[in-house]
């Protein structure tokens, strides 16, 4: 019973981390055709700023999570502007500038605060029991604080103008223009979101996890991995896909733990059976290349 917990416990974390990338990273392609690579290099950059705040300027934790939001944010509304705008209709040429966007940021944490392990102070101390197993406070906070931000972006979403001009873009530019959207505005708010999305998601997940320049990569698989699984595109898909995932992950370091480092594999071995079966993914929906 205290393996299962264990695996729950995980798995939901894990999933839920998962889904908030990939649905930020989903919201920017489904408005925009943008593939962002440098999507988790954001989430990397929020983190840090949380641990500079922390321990280089003494604030608590709190003020390093807002002040990343906002830089995060900013960086992410500056980066569109000067980077992916101009090159916006040419889909390989955005591809290769967020990948070089997401190496230049590695790099330049790796200058900033070296290549050394770093960690941030958990917000909530102490733990309870559930049937033998420890639950940390902080991991319960996590879970708590994804979920609810998860809710919040639905509720943006399905019950808000600009959640409205975000689907319809999203469905079909041509048409949204034509009632009257602002496309070029829409996909620029959306790059915003779905920025602040990534550092929303190292906001909640620092406490949780190690520092280091590369810690952007298997984030960015996973989610790539959870995009390509629920359907390009699909928030539905995303969502669901990453739970899938995330338990994938969870079952394989807790019932294997001498083989934890194939839980990558797995998961994406998982992703390769599903498209073999439905090559447009969970959600998606095929579609003919317009002429």
């Amino acid at each position: 019973m205290s393996l299962i917990i264990d695996i729950i416990i995980s798995g939901l974390i894990s999933g839920s981390v998962f889904a908030l990338l990939a649905i930020g990273f989903s919201l920017i392609f489904g408005v925009a055709r943008i593939v962002n690579i440098a999507h988790t290099a954001f989430y990397m950059i929020a983190a840090y700023c949380i641990y500079f705040v922390t321990h280089k300027m003494g604030f608590h934790p709190i003020w390093g999570m807002v002040a990343a939001i906002a830089l995060v944010t900013l960086m992410g509304l500056i980066s569109y502007k000067l980077f992916i705008k101009p090159i916006r209709e040419h889909e390989g040429a955005v591809l290769i500038a967020t990948i070089a966007m997401a190496m230049a940021f590695q790099e330049v944490m790796s200058l900033i605060f070296g290549g050394s392990y770093l960690s941030v102070p958990s917000l909530i101390k102490g733990y309870f029991v559930i049937l033998g197993v420890k639950v940390f406070y902080q991991q319960l906070l996590t879970l708590c604080a994804a979920l609810i931000i998860l809710t919040v972006l639905w509720v943006l979403l399905m019950r808000t103008k600009l959640g409205l001009a975000i689907r319809s873009t999203a469905q079909d530019r041509e048409v949204a223009n034509l009632m009257g959207i602002n496309e070029s505005r829409v996909a620029m708010m959306t790059m915003g979101l779905s920025v602040g999305l990534a550092a929303l998601t190292g906001a909640v997940v620092v406490p949780l996890t190690v520092l280091e320049p590369h810690m952007w990569m298997h984030p960015l698989i996973m989610m790539m991995a959870v995009v390509v699984l629920g359907g390009l595109g699909s928030l539905k898909g995303s969502f669901m896909g990453a739970y899938i995932l995330g338990f994938a992950e969870a079952l394989v370091v807790f019932l294997a733990p001498m083989g934890a480092f194939l839980k990558g594999s797995v998961a994406l071995s998982i992703m390769i059976l599903v498209l073999l079966i439905r090559p447009e993914g969970l959600f998606g929906v095929s579609f003919e290349e317009e002429r």
